[in-house]
Parts: structure tokens; C-alpha cells; sequence
């Protein structure tokens, strides 16, 4: 039983209830509009920690929530064969990246946070709606995959560029939820290795970790009612305007 809630008596009461209120609005996030979990937790959880620490605490909700988006829609080996390039690359990226910022500061990952969640932002409120031709999937995907990686390996973020890439191929709605679901384990799985090679996910972390998992659950689920009866629309705006907010307050604090 320890190993569920040495994380938390470590880091102290006040920010355990800050964890679980951060995870539960994370899964609030998804459950409205498919995405969001490791932008919002991560994104706050830097305000309070480091950013490998709040990565570590992500890794059960992400892989848990992602393999059910991913194993829904029913094309999961056809969208495999035509994601592979992005797949493979962001594994590869990944582990590059752990390699090439290994002694990359606390200040210097928050500064690269805020400006991966700026990008982000910019791209979600943009009203360009871009397009992949097929014949420029394989080395396009590589590359996104590839920059996604390093993204991820040192901010624990792992939605850019592969999340606009995947909504520039054109696909239909539960299509694209089920792409996403399949990069999103992609990228936790690798971003745990690298992880786990540099010391920052060991027993008290996946412990702490699974704990998180319960309000995400919960979130998650009132997010999907809600989405029922409001604007997807305009709660995405809103999403990214917040994230921009969040960007900036963490380049700032850097």
C-alpha cells in the first residue's frame, strides 16, 4: 500500500491535492475534445515541480486513458502500417533526445515547455487547415515523429508537431481519434524509458502515478457528458487560449 502514497506524504499534503485536482481537470480536458491530458498536467504540474517529475506522474493516466482511444474505431493495424514512419521516428527521437539533453537545467526544460504549449496554441487557434498528400506521408511523418520525440523528451509534452500532422491527413473523426490514441501510447511508453533511464520514474512515481489515475478517470468521464451539450468549438478556443496563458507564465517564471 505504501508504494501508492509514498509520493505523495514525500511532496507534502498541499501538493497532492494539487496533483489530483491538476489530473482531474486534465482528464476533463480529454474527455471534451480527445486531447489535452499531458498538456494540462504537465503544463501545470511544472508550476510545482520539475517537468520529469510531472511527466513520471502522467504515465499511468496517459497509457491507461490512450489504450482505450486507441484499441476504439476498429482500424488499429491499417493505422499502423500508414503511421509507422511517425511511430518509429518518435521513439527514436525520444531516445535521442533523453541522450542530447541529459543535463539540460530545471529553468532551461521550463523555458522549452512554455514554448512548446505557445506553439501548440498557435497552431490550434490558426484558421489554416493544412494537408498531407499521401505521397509525402513517409518522410514527412518521419520528420514530425522525430521532432516530437526530442519535444518529448525534454518537456514530457508529446502532441508537437505529430497532433497537427495527424489532423493534416484528411481523416475522419473517429479515424483521428483512434490515430491519436495510438501515438499517445507511442510516445508515453517511449517518454517512460527515457524516464527510467535517466532516473526520474522508479517505484514511488508509477505508484503516485496510478493514484492520478483515479481523477483522470472521473474527469474524463464528466468531460465526455458535458461534451454532449456544449460547443466543441468553442471550448477548444478556449483550451488553447489557456494554454498560450500558460506558456507565457511558464517562460516567465524561467
Amino acid at each position: 500500500m505504501h508504494i501508492f502514497t509514498d509520493f505523495y506524504v514525500q511532496m507534502g499534503g498541499s501538493v497532492a491535492v494539487a496533483v489530483l485536482a491538476v489530473f482531474l481537470l486534465a482528464g476533463f480536458v480529454k474527455g471534451c475534445i480527445g486531447l489535452g491530458m499531458p498538456t494540462v498536467a504537465v503544463g501545470l504540474l511544472s508550476m510545482t515541480m520539475p517537468a520529469t517529475q510531472a511527466a513520471a506522474l502522467l504515465v499511468v493516466p496517459a497509457v491507461i486513458t490512450n489504450v482505450w482511444q486507441m484499441a476504439s474505431g476498429g482500424h488499429f493495424r491499417v493505422l499502423l502500417r500508414q503511421l509507422a514512419p511517425l511511430l518509429i521516428t518518435i521513439c527514436l527521437g525520444t531516445a535521442l533526445g533523453v541522450w542530447l539533453f541529459r543535463n539540460v537545467s530545471e529553468t532551461g526544460a521550463s523555458s522549452l515547455l512554455g514554448a512548446a504549449l505557445l506553439c501548440y496554441a498557435a497552431v490550434g487557434l490558426s484558421p489554416l487547415a493544412l494537408r498531407v498528400p499521401p505521397r509525402h506521408e513517409g518522410w514527412l511523418g518521419a520528420l514530425c515523429g522525430a521532432v516530437t520525440g526530442l519535444i518529448t523528451a525534454v518537456t514530457g509534452v508529446f502532441v508537437l508537431p505529430a497532433v497537427p500532422y495527424l489532423q493534416a491527413l484528411g481523416m475522419g473523426r473517429n479515424l483521428l481519434v483512434q490515430a491519436m490514441g495510438i501515438s499517445f501510447v507511442v510516445s508515453t511508453l517511449a517518454m517512460a524509458g527515457g524516464l527510467v533511464y535517466a532516473g526520474a520514474l522508479g517505484p514511488a512515481e508509477l505508484g503516485g502515478s496510478a493514484v492520478a489515475l483515479v481523477p483522470a478517470m472521473l474527469g474524463m468521464w464528466g468531460g465526455q457528458k458535458l461534451r454532449e451539450r456544449i460547443s466543441e468549438k468553442a471550448f477548444k478556443r478556449g483550451f488553447f487560449v489557456a494554454l498560450a496563458l500558460l506558456g507565457v507564465n511558464l517562460l516567465l517564471k524561467s
